[in-house]
């Protein structure tokens, strides 16, 4: 998360959307880089609206402009597999040895499995109810996103490659993209309407 006091302006950091570029390209410019831990970093709508935002309107009177970036979903959970292979890769009891994309799509489409409920879902992180983040930018337009950053910051801006995991099988037959599109039909929704 970053927060751009004159400005008005807070990024929600999307896990898995760019966050970590974003940060590296604005950390210098914001007032406040949140970027550890990790429950910090990737504050959601809920709790900014809940704990951050009270305190910086009591702070300066005003309301803060919100926004994040929201990957097209199976491609967020494409990359999310793609992270976890890489994440802890010497550990010899790690959780993703001998798992295909297909394997961890089907366990990421039961609620109770613990990949879904370590992941969760880009709409649970931009949305709260009825709410949304203020402007929410496709991550495949990243290039509207540094527009509407640059008019906003006044400055120009160049995203770095940073945290980009490495290239895997990550497809799916019909049936297994079909049940996935069905689990994150409230993603898809949210990205539809972006």
């Amino acid at each position: 998360m970053l927060i751009f006091w004159e400005k008005r302006l807070v990024f929600l950091a999307t896990p898995k959307a760019g966050s970590t570029a974003i940060e590296a390209a604005l950390e210098s410019l914001a007032n406040v880089a949140v970027q550890r831990p990790s429950p910090l970093k990737h504050t959601d709508l809920r709790a900014y609206r809940q704990y951050i935002e009270p305190w910086l309107r009591h702070e300066t009177g005003e309301s803060f402009t919100t926004v994040a970036l929201m990957r097209e979903p199976i491609s967020w959970l494409q990359s999310w597999y793609r992270f976890l292979l890489r994440d802890d890769i010497d550990d010899p009891d790690h959780a993703m040895i001998g798992v295909s994309f297909a394997e961890f799509a089907r366990a990421y489409a039961n609620p109770s499995h613990e990949f879904h409920r370590r992941i969760g879902g880009q709409a649970g992180f931009l949305t709260h109810q009825s709410d949304r983040a203020d402007r929410i930018f496709r991550y495949e337009d990243m290039e509207s996103f540094t527009h509407f950053l640059e008019d906003n910051l006044d400055c120009a801006i160049s995203l770095p490659r940073v945290n980009v995991p490495p290239e895997v099988d990550v497809s799916l037959n019909e049936d297994e993209q079909a049940r996935l599109r069905e689990v994150m039909s409230r993603d898809i929704a949210l990205y539809d309407s972006l």
